[in-house]
């Protein structure tokens, strides 16, 4: 019972990590932009080391708003590249961004003290220490975030989908890229203090990929995602108890774990069953041929 109070608060934050993120994870993965998660959360952990670099409270408020104006920068960056009529593609921003922006981090901590702490918090977060009142302030923040989605889910959805609708509809593709951009940096600012970059683009990217697998209607694949999300964060909390592991970490190598199982019952079964239907259908071909 110790144990289960303890892995409480950590299981009902991945609970809601799982809840927003497999949403969002559905957009990112239908424009796209795979690594948009992973370039905005570690711009967030720029603004959070800068605020770490001048003297502020790495969990205060100041910090957080300073992560945030960093991510809404560059939720303004990848706007302007998606809507520019350019050969180059969103994603070459995307990993330039994530690159100097990791670098820059780098740096600014080589002149703080504690810099591989706080790398290691950066990268893969502490989600055990994470209260009651956090999980509540998270939870409340999200649940705006997804009834602001939900308000305007045709529009996000048909950008994501099909953007030369969109365009064509007459909606204004760069205004609502921005608001898209700017909510999802709401998420990950908060995310990434509670979870570390990598953590949070695996609740990003992995229950969308795994969902994928199985399903092509956004209903199901949002099924599918949240009760894979919710699984694997069991799974991960538990056993980083029980091993004495870092909990990022072992979460982010049980989606690994989660995602080949669904890999591997999907080439086995799906498509096993479509190398027989192909068989059948050829040796029912075969008698007619000779006809």
């Amino acid at each position: 019972m110790e144990i289960l109070s303890f892995l409480l608060a950590p299981f009902l934050a991945s609970l809601i990590l799982t809840g927003i993120h497999a949403y969002l994870g559905v957009h990112v993965v239908e424009r796209g932009v795979i690594f948009v998660d992973l370039a905005l959360a570690q711009i967030a952990a720029l603004g959070a080391t800068i605020a770490i670099l001048v003297g502020m409270d790495p969990h205060g408020v100041g910090a957080y708003w300073l992560s945030l104006a960093f991510t809404f920068v560059g939720a303004a960056l990848f706007t302007f590249a998606r809507t520019r009529r350019s050969h180059i593609p969103l994603e070459a921003f995307i990993g330039i961004a994530y690159a100097v922006a990791s670098a820059t981090a780098i740096l600014a901590m080589s002149k703080a003290t504690g810099e591989t702490e706080h790398l290691k918090d950066m990268l893969v977060g502490n989600i055990l220490a994470i209260s009651m009142h956090d999980v509540a302030k998270t939870a409340l923040l999200y649940g705006v975030i997804g009834i602001f989605h939900y308000v305007f889910r045709k529009q996000f959805l048909l950008i994501s989908t099909n953007p030369e609708a969109a365009e064509a509809s007459g909606l204004k593709i760069r205004l609502w890229d921005f608001l898209f951009y700017a909510s999802f940096g709401f998420v990950v600012t908060s995310s990434v203090a509670i979870a570390g970059v990598l953590l949070v683009f695996c609740y990003l990217v992995v229950p969308s990929v795994g969902a994928m697998l199985f399903a092509d209607g956004i209903g199901r694949r949002l099924a599918i995602g949240w009760t894979m999300g919710t699984l694997v964060s069991a799974l991960g909390v538990y056993f980083s108890v029980l091993l004495d592991l870092p909990t990022g970490a072992t979460i982010v190598g049980t989606f690994g774990v989660v995602l080949l199982v669904m890999f591997c019952i999907h080439l086995f079964y799906f498509q096993g069953s479509r190398i027989q239907l192909l068989r059948g259908a050829a040796s029912v071909a075969r008698p007619q041929e000779r006809i």
